[in-house]
């Protein structure tokens, strides 16, 4: 291979101006890409410009092949997969065939010998917490803010604010402060200390007053005795004076909680301990996206997510806005800071661990282009992004992300083993080009696609060295199966979907897998979102499931989701339960080859009018504000009104759903057309009370978003892998052609 510094000549690289791009060497650079790079992300690094532009050049013509044979790849192999199904119609197939031919083909691969990860210089709320992943919109300043100081929550308010405290018996939220449904979030947040931090005698609802002593905690009851905790190592901290302190910091499985007392606040005053609050460390770690919740589209909108992943790891990210008719300022919590009942100083984090998501291998740029040619941007994003990371590497910021040393990067829609190893190739350049050890960047793998998820052992292999992540997620998985199987049949409604026996069996092989592939203690084994972010007491009684089957994080919408979701970390140990799953084996992988088809066409005329209205409806909602207003993560709310947070990869599923059954002439053209507008309407409805709000109905011959969702229904068959992302970005350009 020629050496990078020998890519270019000197000469080449003195820049020739120009209006929107910079010419160096080979490289057209977008002028606002340049000038971020330039002038904000490489002061402070220790990298040098001229070297970071010639060796990044180097890394595009040498991984550029690759990336695109790969993708080839990916199209031969559905080609040959289509085929196969066009000769093998229907639910009633042999699997035996069917994998047999998956092999015969490459698109299943042995495994190999059994492995563990080496991963090393993991940070502990990675590799021995379990608890809450927040992800978040990472060109949404103030949401990235409130994702990464939501380390820290309120029980109180999370229970005050949300649905779990039923608003029956007078416990309204309407209005003022309720004291009535105060008395109720007291009473859940003493029930809570109850069952996990119990007294010696009595209940922390009798509790007059706490002191510490070296003896440990002790606790005066209303009647006068004096009882401690049941567990004396569970106090590990506290603030103020030991005999009155302001705060108790208390652990269990790993997880901090700060009782908050306060007898002059106006909830500490009313209370007899004076307790203000209960604080739970909650989101453990966060995801700031670059992906799917983001509508990035030019080098415009890259620069902005840029912008805001520098200020979040140099510590300088502010966010405005206006609350109640003032001003609040945000910017990133501050460690906190105890003494242990020694007397010594203990230091926590006051912030989310944070990984940042790249875009996938599809996706390419002109933000950057070689030769003329479209970089793939997921090169873009793997050498800024951790460029950008040196700043916590170096220290140079106010605050640090990780204390042992490493840039996490999530790597979405992945398609087996060789994409995870041109990945980790990838990874390995960019720490040539910036100077930094080898496994300095650590790798999470989203089990999201088909291939993968056959092959995810493999997949683990190719990124042993630095994986410290892979998790499920039901919405682009099954986007990506019906897209896969879509010559095999007509396929299920989504509802019935999620009780399929091959999705069943995706999740639980996920962990047993990363169980089996030593992840315990080196990476998390992560489950999908919950998305329902208003309905939290459905969330309290239904995600602990996902602990309970060997999962050390969920993903939540919002840190008061992170709040109440950590309550479940505290119910379920889940390292115990990955050491009683350990011993068990991986389910087979005939549960995943049986594709979620069904036979014939089972439902009546009003049962498939309403998956087509439920699907299109979804997909109008989040497109318009995709391509009209740029917002790429959204609270939309569904045919029946229920707010979800929908993001790409629910665009996905229903498209290619209804691209499905168009296919299969399970409804015709003109239906869709006719519930597409009936749709609309639905959405121009729900949407009435924004000025900002364009109504489609108003002109459909003229509307781009109306344009967007028709072509991502009627074009769906033909987007590779069934991705969403081509016919999104050229409407919104479109749609920022005529309103710049």
């Amino acid at each position: 291979m020629r050496p990078p510094s020998t890519s270019t000549s000197e000469r080449d690289l003195k820049p020739d101006l120009k209006p929107d791009r910079i010419a160096l060497g080979k490289l057209q650079i977008a002028r606002v890409l340049y000038e971020f790079v330039t002038a904000e992300a490489l002061p402070g690094t220790g990298v040098e410009a001229e070297r970071f532009w010639r060796d990044f050049e180097a890394l595009i013509e040498a991984m550029g092949p690759r990336n695109a044979q790969l993708l080839q790849r990916r199209d031969q192999l559905q080609r040959q997969i289509d085929a196969w199904h066009r000769a093998h119609p229907g639910p009633a197939f042999d699997r035996g065939h069917y994998r047999q031919f998956l092999a015969d083909i490459g698109y299943l691969v042995s495994a190999g010998e059994a492995f563990q990860i080496e991963t090393q210089d993991v940070d502990p709320e990675i590799a021995r917490i379990a608890g809450p992943q927040l992800v978040v919109p990472l060109d949404n300043a103030r949401y990235a803010l409130n994702a990464a100081n939501a380390r820290w929550g309120s029980l109180y308010d999370a229970l005050y604010g949300s649905d779990v405290i039923a608003e029956s018996e007078g416990a309204t939220r309407r209005g003022g402060y309720n004291p009535v449904r105060g008395a109720k979030v007291i009473a859940f947040a003493r029930a809570f200390l109850d069952q996990h931090f119990p007294l010696e005698a009595g209940s922390h609802a009798q509790v007059a007053a706490y002191a510490v002593s070296p003896a440990g905690l002790a606790a005066r009851l209303l009647d006068a005795r004096t009882t401690s905790l049941r567990d004396g190592s569970a106090l590990v901290g506290l603030r103020g004076a030991p005999g009155a302190p302001s705060s108790l910091l208390l652990l269990h499985h790993r997880l901090h909680v700060e009782i908050q007392i306060d007898r002059e606040h106006p909830i500490g005053v009313t209370d007899s301990a004076g307790i203000a609050d209960v604080l739970l460390e909650s989101a453990v770690t966060t995801i700031q996206d670059c992906e799917d919740s983001v509508a990035a589209v030019d080098a415009h909108d890259k620069v902005r997510v840029y912008r805001h992943w520098l200020g979040l790891m140099r510590g300088t990210l502010r966010a405005s806005f206006e609350r109640d008719g003032r001003q609040v300022q945000r910017a990133l919590c501050s460690d906190r800071h105890y003494q242990s009942p020694d007397g010594a100083e203990i230091v926590l984090p006051g912030r989310s661990l944070m990984l940042v998501r790249n875009v996938g291998h599809h996706m390419l740029s002109d933000a950057m282009t070689l030769r003329g040619e479209a970089v793939p941007e997921t090169f873009i994003d793997a050498v800024v992004t951790s460029l950008i990371a040196l700043h916590d590497l170096r220290r140079s910021g106010s605050v640090r992300n990780s204390r042992r040393g490493s840039v996490y990067i999530v790597k979405p829609k992945m398609h087996g083993p060789e994409e995870v190893a041109c990945a980790d190739e990838l990874f390995g350049r960019v720490e040539d080009l910036l100077g930094l050890a080898r496994y300095t960047l650590k790798m999470g793998v989203m089990d999201e696609e088909r291939r993968t998820s056959l092959n995810l052992e493999a997949c683990i292999r190719a990124a042993r060295h630095r994986l410290v992540f892979i998790n499920t997620g039901f919405l682009d998985r099954t986007g990506d199966e019906i897209h896969t199987s879509m010559q095999a049949g007509v396929v299920q409604r989504k509802d019935e979907i999620k009780s399929a026996c091959w999705l069943k069996a995706y999740e639980r092989q996920n962990v047993a897998l990363g169980l089996k592939c030593g992840l315990t203690g080196k990476a998390q084994i992560g489950k999908g979102m919950w998305a329902m972010p208003d309905l939290m007491a459905a969330m309290l009684e239904s995600k602990i499931a996902q602990l309970q089957a060997g999962a050390t994080t969920a993903w939540v919408p919002s840190p008061t989701a992170a709040t109440l979701h950590a309550l479940h970390y505290h119910a379920v140990d889940v390292f115990r339960v990955q050491t009683a799953l350990a011993s068990q084996p991986a389910p087979e992988l005939d549960g995943m080859l049986q594709p979620p088809i069904v036979a014939g066409v089972p439902w009546s005329p009003a049962q498939i009018q309403e998956e087509l209205d439920t699907n299109l409806q979804s997909i109008l909602g989040y497109v318009v504000r995709w391509v009209e207003l740029g917002v790429g993560c959204s609270k939309v709310p569904d045919y029946h009104g229920v707010a979800l947070m929908e993001d790409r990869a629910t665009l996905r599923i229903s498209s290619q759903l209804v691209a499905n059954w168009l296919h299969h002439a399970v409804c015709s053209a003109a239906q869709v057309e006719q519930a597409l507008r009936q749709m609309a309407l639905v959405v121009d409805e729900q949407n009435a009370a924004d000025p900002a709000y364009q109504p489609m109905s108003a002109d459909f011959a003229h509307s781009i978003a109306f344009a967007a969702a028709r072509a991502l229904v009627f074009e769906g068959f033909e987007q590779p892998n069934g991705y969403t992302e081509t016919l999104l970005q050229a409407h919104r350009l479109q749609q920022k052609a005529r309103s710049p």
